[in-house]
C-alpha cells in the first residue's frame, strides 16, 4: 500500500505545452497550458492538489474514514475515493438526489462516476436536494456522525484551507515569466492558491463555471491580494451546462493541439480566453499561462447525454 508521502510527494513534473492557434500568431500572444490533467487518471488536477495536505492532516490525526460531498457526476467525488482506496482510508460519499437511490444498482450501472467510485469502496448516502442544502449544518453533520462514526470531513468540491495550500503549488517558480495566469473556477479554492502564489507583475484572471456573485466573497476568505478578476461571461449557462457550440469547440481545440479540454470547467475557460483575444482584450507580446485541472473522467457521462440525444459527441 502506497503512503500519503509516496503518493502525493513522488516526483511530478508538470509540463507547460504551448498552443499554437492562427488566432494567437495574428493577435501576438503567447498561450501555454500547465497539464496539471496529466498527473493521475483520476486524482488529476486541482483535484490532486487540493487533497494533499487534506489527506495528510487526516493521516496524521489518526482518522480511518474520510467523508466528502458531491454531485453524481462531481470529479471531487471519485478522486476522494480513488484517492483514500491508495491510501488506505474508507470512503463516504453524501451525494445530492435521494432519487438516485431508488435503484441504486442501476444507478450504479449508468453513471460512470459512481461505478468508478463504487470500485474503488466508496460508500454512498443519497440525500435529498433539500437536505443537501444544509449539508454544512451542525445538526446535519451529528447526524452522519451518529450513523458513520467518527470521520475526516472535506467540504464540497475540497476547498478549505489545506486545498489552498496545495493549489499554490501548482505555480512554480518557472511560470514567473507569465504576464496572466488563468484558471476555470468552481468553488473558488484553486484560484484562492494560485493567487497567493503569484507575483506582483501577475494578473489572475478566474473564469467561473457556473452562475452567481457569490464566488468573489468566498475567494476574499482565502486571499488578501488583489490582482485577479472574474470574468464571469462564459459559463454556458450555469454549472454543468453546455452546448452543441462548445462541444464543438472542444473537439476543435483537440484536433489543432492533441489537447482534450472537458466541458463543465477547462473547456469554458479556454473558449473564453480565445475569445478575449480575438477581441483584443491582452496587449500584444502578452503571455498566458492556462491551468488544466483536469476532470477529463466526467466526459464519459457527458457523451452517454449526447448519445441518447443523438447530439454530437466529445471524441
Amino acid at each position: 500500500m502506497e503512503t500519503v508521502y509516496d503518493f502525493f510527494n513522488h516526483s511530478i513534473s508538470i509540463r507547460n505545452q504551448q498552443i499554437f492557434l492562427p488566432i494567437l500568431e495574428e493577435k501576438q500572444v503567447e498561450l501555454h497550458i500547465k497539464r496539471e490533467d496529466e498527473i493521475h487518471p483520476f486524482v488529476s488536477g486541482n483535484k490532486f492538489r487540493k487533497l494533499k495536505y487534506n489527506l495528510q492532516e487526516a493521516k496524521n490525526q489518526g482518522y480511518k474514514t474520510l467523508l466528502t460531498f458531491g454531485g453524481a457526476f462531481s470529479n471531487h467525488i471519485l478522486a476522494t475515493a480513488v484517492a483514500g482506496k491508495i491510501l488506505g482510508f474508507k470512503t463516504i460519499g453524501i451525494i445530492r438526489g435521494d432519487e438516485l437511490a431508488k435503484d441504486l444498482q442501476q444507478t450504479i450501472l449508468d453513471n460512470p462516476t459512481l461505478q468508478k467510485a463504487h470500485e474503488n469502496g466508496m460508500i454512498f448516502e443519497f440525500v435529498s436536494r433539500e437536505s443537501y442544502r444544509t449539508k454544512t449544518s451542525e445538526y446535519f453533520l451529528e447526524q452522519l456522525s451518529a450513523k458513520f462514526g467518527n470521520f475526516y470531513l472535506i467540504p464540497e468540491g475540497g476547498t478549505n484551507e489545506l486545498a489552498i495550500q496545495g493549489c499554490k503549488e501548482i505555480l512554480s517558480s518557472k511560470d514567473s515569466i507569465f504576464n496572466y495566469i488563468c484558471c476555470a473556477v468552481g468553488t473558488g479554492g484553486t484560484i484562492s492558491g494560485l493567487i497567493n502564489a503569484s507575483e506582483n507583475h501577475q494578473k489572475v484572471i478566474g473564469f467561473p463555471a457556473l452562475k452567481g456573485d457569490f464566488l468573489r466573497s468566498e475567494i476574499e476568505k482565502y486571499t488578501k491580494k488583489t490582482n485577479w478578476s472574474l470574468l464571469t461571461n462564459f459559463h454556458f449557462g450555469g454549472y454543468a451546462k453546455y452546448n452543441a457550440t462548445l462541444i464543438r469547440f472542444i473537439n476543435d481545440f483537440k484536433n489543432e493541439t492533441k489537447v482534450l479540454l472537458d466541458p463543465i470547467y477547462t473547456a469554458k475557460m479556454i473558449y473564453g480566453l480565445l475569445e478575449i483575444i480575438k477581441n483584443d482584450g491582452f496587449q500584444k507580446g502578452s503571455k498566458i499561462l492556462a491551468i488544466h485541472t483536469g476532470g477529463l473522467q466526467g466526459i464519459q457521462g457527458v457523451n452517454q447525454k449526447l448519445h441518447k440525444n443523438n447530439e454530437e459527441i466529445i471524441h
